[in-house]
This record gives C-alpha cells, structure tokens and sequence, in this order.
C-alpha cells in the first residue's frame, strides 16, 4: 500500500494521518454525521460541484443520476447502486486507499445515492486480489445501510473494471464487455435502472453533503471545484496517493513525491496520454489544465519515466500488456492489439526505418472506433501518443538503432508474461519457408527478405491454436514457443 498524502488541506484523506484504517467511531469522529438527501437536492449538489466521475471519463454524475431515477420511474422498477472498486489500472492504488483504510466515507456516498433513488440493492466491486474486500465487509457490518448491500469480487484484470463487465460480473456472467454496448442506467444489475460509478466519486459525494456545494468550492478553480485524488509513481522516489486541490501545478505535484520528469509524462493510466517535459511543466492538474497540453486526467494516474530508460521499449511493455488483457471477443483486438505491440517492438529495437513509424500509426488506426468496447481506442490512444511524444527517442532509434538507454520497467505491470510463452526463432535453423507466416498472420509477419518476423508478446489465448499448428508444422523445426 502506497504512502498517503497530499498539498493543502485534506478531505478525503482526512484522518489517515492518525490510524491506519477508519472504523466507524474514528469516521464520524473526523468527518461528522451525514443527513440522508431526497433526489433533488443530491441532483442539485452534484450538478453544482460539478461532480463527474472519477474512475476515467468523467461522466457527470447529475446526470446518471437523473437518467437512473428517470428510467426507473418509467418502467416501474427499483434501482441498484453499484461502487465499482475495481481499479484493473495497474498502476492506479487511489480507489483501493479509500476502500481499504477509508471504507465509511465510500459506503456513505453510496448510501446517498441509493436513498435519493430509492434503491432495491448496493453492490460494490472489488478486484479478488484480497486488498479491499475485508475492509469493505467489515465497514458494511459495522453501519446501517438504506437497502441490502452485498460485495461482489472480480477477477484482478485490466478489462474487469469497465462498467459493462462489472455489470455482467454481477449477473453471473463472464466479466468481460458486452459485445454490443448499452446504458447501465437502463438495464444494469438484473436488468434494473443502475447508477454505477467508481469509488472515488462516491467519497466525494459524501464531502460535499456535508461541506455543502460552496464549502466545497473553496478549494479548487471555479470549473473544477474540490479536490482530486492521484495515485503517482513511475520515476517518483517517494511514490505515493495524494490528495491535490483541482487547479496545483503539476510540477508541484511532482516535486513533493521527487519524481524526475525525463522523457515525459503518462498521464491518465494505460489508456491515457503522454506529455512531454515543457508540458508537464506548464500544466495544472484538472480535467481542463491536462487537457490544454495534450494530456487527460483519467482515473488519476501520473507516471513520470525519469532519465535511464529507454521510452519505446517503455512503451511496448504497456502495449504487449494491453494486447494480453482483451477479451478477446472482436477483430479490432483479436487482430489488431497484438500488430500495434508487433510494431512498435519493430521501432523499439530500431528495425524497418521510417516505414516502421508507419506501420505503427498504421495498426493504431486500424483498432480506433471499431472495437466492441473502448480496450482498442484506449490502447490506440497510449500508442500514437508516445510516437507523438519521443519524437527524439524515435530518431535516434531510427538512426542509431537505439538510444542507449535499457528497458528498465519503470511502468508497473503485474504478470508481464501471464497471458502465454513468446514465439521465439532458431535463426540457426530458419531457412525463411514463410510457411508459419500463413499458419499464423496474426502473430508472424515475413520481413523484406522473406524471413519470419514474430510479435515480441505473450501469444493470447485465442490465438494459441494457430501458434501451436505453425510450430508443428515449422519444415526446418526453427519455431518454438518460449513458456
């Protein structure tokens, strides 16, 4: 668990100076009593904070909430209100902090919502990586909530916290995006009308209702009122999850947990967006400061690379990942997520010269808008991102072969090789038939010469098969797989 801190005064994180976790004495003793608030006046708040949600797009949480109210009147059924705590972003420990050692103030935005809708059922999502999930059962045991609440645990992967694969985790189904997309606030939890948002966005719902919609704009800009919560690590030597009013400087934010800039800055998660240093030092952390430099605030996550290693192979890292957790269900990432990861391995180790710039913006293109959720346009996004940004690391790579520096693994990735064995290549054996590159498309390309050029990923588990086949079938017995 990270250090917990923060610049100015602290709400969420008030009290975590003083005890490890918050029971409920300890909870009401720093953060008070909390009145129940009738529709109206939870919209009225929301909207006047301007409330949206914290786990990535920012939705305005006003209008979830009116939608599931509207929505439920409509059609005669009771809502659900659903805390999704997953966070599947590796590098993302904000949501876990609050669930873990400030579960009260998380239960309380959730408690309400669920009596301004009068709802039938809580659910929270938690990842099954054993973290959070005591801490939130024992908060649920030890307080009284408006409607029966229940915990329910996800498998710890990047896509199992997109909203849609909660939802289908909760009905029972496999926890991965639903092949077609549909609204929550229609048919969520058992078909009924559900608000679903992240943790975070609940703790803040219940500062406001008991700061009040101006007490609560006494810190942050006039736009973006409040506080924001951001899990910083990457190059930081006192990495950590602060607390920052809307509007600091980024570069305070960096300064306070001395984390070298470097090469740049990935701001937002994995599907987020790159900085450069001149940015970074420009920029303020809201929603609209990031944004003014090219950069996304997303579910609150920054991670300077620092000096010493090399971007591109940085880079490749997150995408060979990425191309790992699909679900597998559509082209766009069957196909397309591990040719992004095959190309930009081919510009990280300095190969194809220009056109290999190319063939990434190329592959990049080819997933964005056509995926079945938004894992492709994510993934795209962090790609065309980082060629945008290294311009400097990529000439060098191109004319050089390399900038010098290793792959030191400065972006946290958990079971880098989880998803299967690599393709490896006997080049003593090779005799560059092509005959794999027919066998399996998907993973090996043939380079200018004829010989096989395989994907520096673990082979995903829908094209296991097909790499299995090509090995066999390999004449010159030079194809194997690295387990």
């Amino acid at each position: 668990m990270p250090v917990v801190g923060g610049i100015g005064p602290p709400r969420l994180t008030a009290g975590l100076d003083r005890a490890d976790r918050l029971d409920r004495r300890m909870h009401l003793a720093v953060h008070g009593d909390l009145r129940p608030l009738d529709l109206i006046t939870a919209l009225d708040l929301a909207e006047l904070i301007n409330l949206r949600g914290r786990g990535g797009a920012g939705f305005p949480f006003a209008r979830k909430l009116d939608a599931v109210s509207r929505s439920a009147q409509r059609r005669g059924l009771p809502a659900t209100v659903v805390v999704n705590g997953t966070e599947g972003e590796p590098a993302s420990w904000k949501d876990k902090v609050l669930l873990t050692r400030a579960p009260h103030l998380v239960l309380d935005g959730a408690a309400l919502a669920a009596y301004a809708l009068d709802a039938e059922s809580i659910v929270i999502g938690v990842a099954d990586d054993g973290i959070a999930a005591g801490s939130v059962l024992a908060a649920v045991a030890e307080r009284r909530m408006p409607a029966p609440t229940r915990l329910v645990t996800m498998p710890h992967r990047f896509i199992s916290g997109e909203s849609g694969a909660l939802i289908r985790g909760i009905n029972g189904d496999v926890p991965i995006p639903p092949g077609r997309k549909g609204r929550a606030s229609e048919a969520g939890v058992g078909g009924r009308p559900t608000l679903l948002s992240n943790a975070e966005t609940y703790a803040q719902l219940a500062v406001a209702a008991r700061l009040g919609p101006y007490a609560f704009g006494e810190v942050g800009t006039a736009d973006e009122p409040g506080t924001v919560l951001l899990t910083v690590g990457g190059s930081a030597r006192r990495p950590a999850v602060l607390e920052v009013p809307a509007g600091v400087p980024l570069r305070e934010v960096l300064d306070h947990c001395a984390a070298p800039v470097g090469p740049g800055v990935l701001l937002g998660g994995f599907h987020g967006s790159w900085i450069g240093p001149a940015a970074a030092a420009a920029a303020a952390v809201s929603r609209a400061g990031l944004a003014a430099v090219g950069g996304t605030l997303g579910a609150g996550i920054v991670l300077p690379l620092g000096d010493g290693t090399c971007p591109l192979g940085e880079a490749h890292r997150v995408l060979r990942y990425l191309a790992g957790q699909s679900a597998g269900q559509c082209g766009p990432c069957q196909l397309g997520l591990p040719d992004l990861a095959r190309t930009m391995s081919t510009l990280s180790h300095g190969g194809g010269g220009t056109a290999a710039l190319d063939r990434v913006r190329a592959a990049a293109g080819g997933v964005r808008g056509r995926g079945a959720c938004s894992h492709p346009d994510g993934t795209a996004r962090f790609a065309l991102s980082a060629i945008d940004t290294f311009t400097a690391d990529i000439a060098a790579h191109l004319s050089r072969g390399g900038c010098g520096d290793p792959v030191r693994g400065i972006l946290p990735l958990p079971g880098e090789d989880s998803t299967g064995g690599r393709l490896m290549i006997d080049w003593s054996r090779c005799d560059g038939h092509g005959l794999c590159a027919q066998l399996a498309p998907e993973l090996i390309t043939l380079d200018a010469n004829g010989f096989p050029s395989v994907a520096d990923a673990p082979v995903p588990p829908w094209l296991a098969a097909g790499a299995r086949k090509a090995i066999s079938m390999c004449p010159a017995l030079a194809l194997r797989q690295d387990v």
